[in-house]
């Protein structure tokens, strides 16, 4: 009779396993790894001894003998208020739900952007938009690590990436404020250190453009993307001596911000000022008003890089030409916006 000998934490291991089996560890390893080149006879007495010690195998040390890790890591820029941000909770839900689907892990990284990122155990990475991380991508890559990217549109790498095109989606808002007469069109654009928040801007500069509307500066107002800003912005446009009669916004929170602060000064919505967001958060459709907004579809987003992801992971051929892939957004035409006079555009 073969006596075993808990270890020292108290669990039983691979080395109990071989012992109460007659076999070695390596022998052990293949059959819990489904090798095939394991005796009929050895393979009945290792799954015997597994079944008599309840043996629970270690999923990090099957990754290590197959060579492959299901761990998939999420790698989102840190930023104040994150886990208050519509888009970045999207995303985990999406990419997090498709994962569990999948059987992959999810290992959630909030980076500060200079560190460099431990690709230890593996598997692949999904980048969330890169932000000043550029160099954690390009250590990826050259690791040979399964890589993706939303949120950010790569041509100069080669490098799957999935983006929204808020470019057409900014000149689509943009172009339905023209259409219905408005002429003074503000922006309070988004953290312009991000591909987001230049290409909104840039649709709503095309959109005036293509319309022979000349751009008045004032009108433009930076922020970072925080509600905070984008009061500190509506507070200036709606004091101007000219204001806008318009407001195409880069976000829903910002724009419910806006909202807030034209009610405070006393004006009306949408009679006073009309105002476009971005995102399609469902808050928008809680305010004085329901929020006009541009949909950009993040959860479809967050699923194909998921889909995608997996493929690079269990492809064989690691030389596969990388997808680039554009998602297009919709205008959702809500009550935040109406046609103006002609002599108040």
């Amino acid at each position: 009779m073969v006596r075993i000998k808990k270890n020292p934490s108290g669990n039983i291991s691979i080395n109990d396993v071989a012992r109460l089996a007659g076999v070695s560890i390596t022998t052990v390893s293949r059959v819990i790894n489904k090798i095939s080149t394991v005796k009929e006879k050895n393979r009945l007495q290792v799954f015997d001894a597994i079944k008599q010690l309840n043996f629970q195998p270690s999923i990090f040390a099957q990754r290590l003998a197959t060579g492959k890790s299901n761990v998939v890591a999420l790698v989102i820029p840190r930023y104040e208020g994150i886990f208050y941000s519509y888009y970045a909770l999207e995303l985990i839900r999406g990419i997090g739900t498709l994962c569990e689907a999948l059987k992959l892990d999810l290992l959630l990284h909030l980076t500060d952007t200079k560190s460099p990122i431990n690709l230890k155990g593996i598997g692949g990475v999904i980048f969330a938009d890169i932000i000043g991380n550029r160099s954690q991508l390009e250590d990826a890559l050259a690791s040979g690590i399964p890589s993706i990217v939303i949120n950010h549109y790569i041509d100069d790498l080669e490098v799957s990436c999935i983006a929204i095109d808020n470019i057409t989606g900014a000149e689509e808002a943009t172009n339905y404020l023209i259409g219905l007469g408005h002429k003074k069109i503000a922006h309070i654009t988004g953290d312009m250190v991000t591909q987001a928040a230049t290409h909104r801007y840039e649709g709503y500069q095309r959109a005036l453009k293509k319309n022979n509307i000349g751009p008045n500066e004032e009108y433009v107002l930076k922020t970072d993307y925080s509600r905070g800003q984008a009061r500190t912005a509506a507070e200036q446009l709606i004091k101007m001596p000219n204001p806008p009669t318009a407001v195409f916004v880069a976000s829903d929170s910002m724009a419910l911000e806006v909202m807030a602060v034209a009610r405070e000064l006393g004006r009306k919505l949408p009679d006073d000022l009309s105002i476009v967001g971005f995102d399609d958060n469902p808050s928008g459709l809680y305010g004085p008003v329901s929020l006009t907004t541009v949909r950009q579809p993040l959860i479809k987003m967050a699923e194909e890089s998921v889909k995608e992801l997996n493929l690079l992971i269990s492809r064989k051929d690691k030389r596969a030409k990388a997808k680039k892939i554009l998602l297009p957004t919709e205008l959702v035409i809500r009550e935040s916006c109406q046609r103006i006079d002609s002599g108040k555009a």
